[in-house]
């Protein structure tokens, strides 16, 4: 699945055009490296995405094509 359609999916961030735009300006790195939205995630992968201050660190757990809001939290794991 595309970054950015797995960082909406997941709920990481609300829209897909938001995350497509996060990841031009390199504020998404996939396993410590700029990633640009079309790069694939698979289970296993640790996601940074930079928030202004702040960052997440995530682990890729499972890569749906779809999933409820219910779902979300279960596709990432927060890694300190």
């Amino acid at each position: 699945m595309r970054l950015d359609k797995y960082l909406k999916v997941s709920r990481i961030i609300k829209r897909r055009t938001v995350a497509n735009s996060a990841c031009d300006a390199d504020h998404v790195s996939v396993n410590g490296r700029p990633a640009k939205a079309s790069h694939d995630v698979k289970v296993g992968d640790i996601l940074e995405i930079k928030f202004g201050q702040r960052s997440l660190r995530v682990r890729v757990l499972a890569v749906p094509e779809s999933a409820g809001r219910a779902d979300a939290d279960s596709l990432y794991e927060v890694i300190n």
